[in-house]
């Protein structure tokens, strides 16, 4: 039986909803003596492929971060090159995500892209509407602190201190319509979040792997689950 066959046996060993930091495109090209913009296209079809198995599992949500709000500080040429890749995939990818079934959610402030790239993620969110299969959230000028300031923001225009709670953060938060965060991924060696899903990754397990984003398959994610699986998740309990 294959590690994926083992996770869908058994239902409690299977996350809802799993998040990753594709981190590693950089050094996977720079291992290979290639420019960087060849490690950002290796990276789009790991995405490929860790997105299709995720679905051939029956992964109820997968929220990737695409494009952070720090990422702005990258050299012109590599941020123009992103914006270039995130045209491709969504013309090449977009009817692939219709014809199965996907809810194509974004995350994050994409208005500041290039008006045609913001359009084209417009459209393929307009496509994938009316959806009912898992959901995609793909995260684009993104930062967790931001998220948690305007939801805290909102909440003080409409309501006194002592409503605000937990559940009305929840409430306000981009994944407010998601399954809770089971699992957080992160490749390439680092160890830390990167302003990534910080209130949702409270209870999370959080799973750091060597392997460069590039490299990272359906066998990763697989050992990712099976290893969440294995985990003792007591919320503070015993």
């Amino acid at each position: 039986m294959s590690v994926a066959q083992a996770v869908q046996a058994s239902p409690f060993a299977m996350p809802r909803h799993v998040a990753i930091i594709m981190d590693g495109n950089g050094r996977w090209a720079k291992k290979r003596l290639l420019p960087r913009a060849a490690g950002h296209k290796a990276g789009v079809e790991a995405v490929r492929r860790v997105t299709r198995h995720a679905r051939v599992i029956g992964l109820e949500a997968l929220t990737i971060y695409a494009f952070s709000s720090e990422n702005w500080r990258r050299p012109e040429q590599e941020i123009g090159d992103l914006m270039g890749l995130l045209r491709l995939f969504i013309r090449s990818d977009l009817a692939e995500l219709v014809r199965e079934n996907v809810r194509l959610k974004i995350i994050g402030d994409y208005g500041r892209f290039p008006s045609d790239v913001v359009a084209l993620i417009d459209d393929a969110v307009r496509r994938c509407a009316a959806n009912t299969g898992p959901i995609l959230a793909i995260a684009l000028n993104y930062g967790a602190q931001a998220e948690l300031v305007h939801a805290a923001r909102r909440l003080a225009e409409r309501l006194p201190p002592e409503q605000i709670d937990a559940a009305a953060i929840e409430g306000e938060l981009e994944t407010r319509d998601m399954p809770p965060l089971d699992l957080l991924i992160r490749t390439s060696g680092e160890h830390r979040l990167s302003n990534f899903l910080l209130w949702q990754a409270a209870y999370a397990e959080l799973l750091f792997v060597d392997t460069l984003w590039p490299d990272f398959g359906p066998a990763d994610l697989d050992q990712a689950i099976a290893a969440f699986g294995s985990r003792n998740r007591r919320f503070g309990g015993l």
